[in-house]
């Protein structure tokens, strides 16, 4: 009977799928549209007040459709949208069919995450490849620059040497200020949010102060070692970082691999687990804690990032 209802549930979806022309492209422009949503000012002010925190869960989403357009991938995004959803009725499928309603919505959701965790740990070592990529281009930028005072020259100087996306930034600034206008502190102040990196920002606020008062230039080398001092902190914590992700993943596999272990054991106390109501509850108790410690041990692990 069980397998009547998920076939009949299935073959609902589908025709609702079909007749409402629901397709990956859709959901991701109904999608952006959401995202895009401008906040009214009221809640900017209740935000900038503290009054208001805003949605960690919208904010990350956001983040990972941003850098996907930075890379050319936004088709990703929709494609992960869709396949979110599809898990999710996965994920309930599967409680309904091993007869636990309690663990269906735990399941659900986290099958609905695996692609944005996918997307999150691809966009992560895109990250710190960028990271790596700006520390070298901002210490030949920055040491032209004291030596020629004219950011203009260092940049044309150290631009052939740059790869991507560093070199795609600032190709991009030296044609606003060749072709489009020749205010260099506009195009700086452009410039620094086209990167996800605070020390990046910090630089152009620094670079745009000494384009009034040269003498301040002497103070960039410093801010540019913050790259190198996050970049040997994270190499120094790596083994660590993973060590405790291993000995986390371990402990759930253990967790995990006890409950058919419990069936060769005792039989009996295997049905009271799987087949109880109370034992159902265990289940579903158990899966929540798993699924908040598992998203809580990758914030703890991440690498660390400078924040102003």
């Amino acid at each position: 009977m069980t397998a009547l209802y998920i076939i009949a549930f299935l073959i609902a979806c589908i025709g609702i799928v079909l007749a409402l022309g629901i397709t990956p492209e859709r959901v991701g422009e109904d999608m952006k549209r959401f995202f895009d949503k401008q906040q009214t000012m009221q809640d900017m002010a209740k935000e900038a007040q503290g009054k208001k925190k805003p949605n960690k869960l919208m904010v990350e989403m956001i983040r990972i459709r941003k850098v996907l357009e930075e890379t050319n991938k936004e088709n990703q995004f929709s494609i992960a949208l869709a396949l979110s959803l599809v898990l999710m009725v996965f994920g309930c499928i599967l409680g309904i069919v091993i007869d636990n309603i309690f663990l269906a919505p735990i399941l659900a959701e986290a099958f609905a995450l695996i692609p944005f965790m996918y997307l999150k740990g691809t966009i992560n070592m895109y990250k710190k490849q960028v990271d790596q990529t700006l520390e070298s281009s901002l210490n030949a930028i920055t040491n032209t620059y004291l030596e020629c005072n004219n950011i203009r020259t260092a940049v044309e100087q150290c631009l052939p040497a740059f790869r991507q996306p560093i070199y795609g930034v600032f190709d991009e600034f030296l044609g606003k200020i060749e072709d489009v206008s020749p205010d260099v502190v506009g195009a700086i102040a452009q410039m620094k949010n086209q990167i996800d990196n605070d020390i990046f920002r910090e630089w152009c606020d620094q670079l745009i102060a000494c384009q009034s008062d040269s003498t301040l230039k002497d103070t960039l080398p410093a801010i540019v070692e913050k790259l190198t001092a996050v970049r040997l902190v994270n190499s120094e914590m790596r083994i660590p970082l993973s060590e405790a992700r291993r000995e986390y993943y371990l402990m759930v596999a253990i967790t995990v691999a006890n409950i058919p272990l419990l069936y060769f054991i005792n039989q009996e106390w295997y049905e009271m687990l799987m087949y109880s109501v109370v034992g159902k509850l265990v289940l579903a108790i158990t899966a929540l804690v798993i699924l908040i410690t598992a998203m809580r041990t990758a914030r703890l692990t991440k690498p660390i990032e400078y924040k102003l």
